[in-house]
């Protein structure tokens, strides 16, 4: 029998309106496919395991995302959102954008007979050189003007600082900008992370 746990719920209630139903639609699917499935939170967002990690989905501020661990070999030549954009359909804003059930159904069952197999994850290709993160002088100067979000800022990894400057530069009007740097701050000076929220205690 399959196992769900506590802390998907709670991940999936604090998530916003519109990601709701796409991922506890998602959520059983995975459990209609595998029913031996058993969830999981790992890096900070839900996992489905089965002899391994089979799948995972996120929600972020305006997208979800819903992939397969070993998504080349489960989807094969239908794996092109995979390239734009976290998991193995891009970014999904509402069910329509997701294949039909029995197409995701395939999918995960497809993905229970290479774990069932042993089929190792295909290496994924590193990059050879990390982008240097260019933080936008506007940024600087407001997170310099506090220094406990200052402190917070210089101590995250590389990972952590672009998520703070691309949501706040990747803001449609400059009303949002500003409202979405105030809160960074405030977040920072509370030693926050972008995605604070869904990150296991």
């Amino acid at each position: 029998m399959g196992k769900k746990d506590p802390r998907v719920d709670a991940y999936i209630a604090k998530s916003a309106d519109f990601a709701k139903p796409i991922m506890t639609h998602l959520r059983s699917l995975v459990h209609k496919g595998c029913p031996d499935v058993e969830e999981s939170v790992k890096w900070g967002f839900p996992h489905f395991m089965y002899k391994g990690i089979l799948c995972s989905m996120a929600s972020f501020q305006e997208h979800c995302a819903f992939g397969f661990w070993k998504g080349k070999l489960v989807l094969g030549d239908d794996n092109v959102a995979a390239e734009k954009a976290m998991g193995s359909f891009g970014r999904i804003t509402a069910l329509r954008d997701l294949p039909g059930d029995k197409t995701i159904l395939r999918y995960i069952r497809t993905a229970v007979g290479l774990n069932d197999e042993g089929i190792p994850s295909p290496t994924r290709v590193r990059k050879k050189e990390k982008q240097p993160l260019r933080i936008p002088p506007f940024f600087k100067n407001a997170v310099a003007k506090n220094k406990k979000a200052l402190a917070t800022f210089e101590e995250f990894s590389y990972s952590h600082k672009k998520e703070y400057v691309e949501w706040v530069t990747e803001a449609r009007t400059e009303e949002t900008r500003q409202i979405r740097l105030k809160t960074a701050i405030e977040w920072m000076a509370e030693g926050k992370s972008r995605n604070w929220k869904y990150e296991r205690k």
